[in-house]
């Protein structure tokens, strides 16, 4: 039987119930932080305040999206869902280089090294140093998907390392991936990419595409059996609301069963709780009562926080000849 992972342990994909699929609970300084301040989400107490405000409304699950050595904290994770009784899957991976610089570790080491750590995570327990190294102490929170960044138009060179050793961890461990789609583009050579590397689609969770408000670009990531992954609801400002778009494009095809929902809230300045807006709730109440003025009812809003993140996050199970 299948199983997501949290940072609290392991539970059946049917527990998951309501699920944020991409956010930014906690990031506890590094190198983020020092370039913007407003990443600062190293607040415990805070973040669960906010929390508690989306559980009023249905939240029970959340997918954070920090992955190594740039903030991650699985021991502020596990408080933070200790606290609010909310389900948190953590991460393993790595994102842009950007946040790292070209002196990181990542960039002098093999890809099976790298696969490594990132398999150690998921197996053994997150490293509390965030593998800022040397030194590499594990908790006993392990991560439940690796999360990777694509540049824009797809992955670099550099990004294509990270894809080849996050490939070789999911193989391993069964975790989900989780990418970064830069400015939403990217999404199909990433996907090709790793279904080259023997990723099955259905274990691919593409991040940020509703910034392509583009039916054939959404149409062919759906239909290739990976999940994409919209979070940009809340940031259309006076335009039309090209989130609402895709999602109802997404209806129509028959591709719903394919999408998931997030805010990809990284900044203070999204927070209720730090007098910023939208604040967590936005998912279930203003986007919620936008979807369902669309038409986009009750059964569709089971399909994209409940029963579709319980097959996207799921790890997979092997098969007979060794594959996932």
């Amino acid at each position: 039987m299948t199983f997501v992972r949290t940072v609290l342990g392991d539970i059946e994909p049917g527990a998951l119930g309501v699920t944020y699929a991409h956010e930014h609970l906690i990031i506890d300084g590094g190198r983020p932080v020092l370039m913007e301040p407003d990443f600062d989400l190293g607040d415990v107490t805070a973040m669960a305040r906010e929390v508690d405000a989306a559980v009023a409304l249905g939240l029970r699950s959340v997918v954070d999206a920090m992955p190594c050595d740039a903030g991650r904290n699985a021991l502020k994770l596990a408080d933070l869902s200790r606290r609010t009784g909310v389900h948190v899957i953590a991460p393993t991976g790595l994102h842009h280089d950007r946040y790292y610089g070209s002196a990181h570790w990542s960039a002098r080491v093999s890809v099976g090294e790298i696969a490594t750590l990132f398999a150690l995570d998921v197996t053994d327990g997150i490293d509390a140093n965030d593998y800022s190294g040397p030194i590499v102490r594990r908790t006993e929170h392990r991560a439940g998907v690796i999360k990777i960044a694509g540049s824009a138009g797809g992955p670099s060179a550099r990004d294509a390392r990270v894809f080849e050793a996050a490939a070789q961890a999911h193989l391993q461990t069964g975790a989900p991936i989780l990418t970064h789609c830069e400015v939403g583009t990217g999404a199909l050579e990433q996907l090709r990419l790793l279904t080259d590397l023997g990723v099955a689609p259905r274990h691919i969770v593409l991040s940020h595409v509703d910034k392509v408000v583009d039916r054939g670009y959404q149409r062919e990531l759906l239909r290739s059996g990976a999940f994409g992954e919209y979070d940009q609801s809340f940031r259309w400002g006076g335009a039309p609301n090209g989130t609402l778009q895709v999602l109802a494009w997404a209806a129509e095809d028959g591709l719903d069963g394919q999408v998931l929902l997030g805010m990809d809230a990284a900044r203070r300045g999204y927070y209720r709780v730090n007098g910023g807006s939208p604040g967590l709730t936005w998912l279930l109440a203003g986007f919620t009562d936008a979807m369902a003025a669309r038409g986009l009812g009750e059964a569709i809003r089971q399909r994209l926080f409940v029963e579709n993140p319980a097959r996207a996050f799921a790890f997979a199970t092997a098969s007979p000849e060794g594959g996932t």
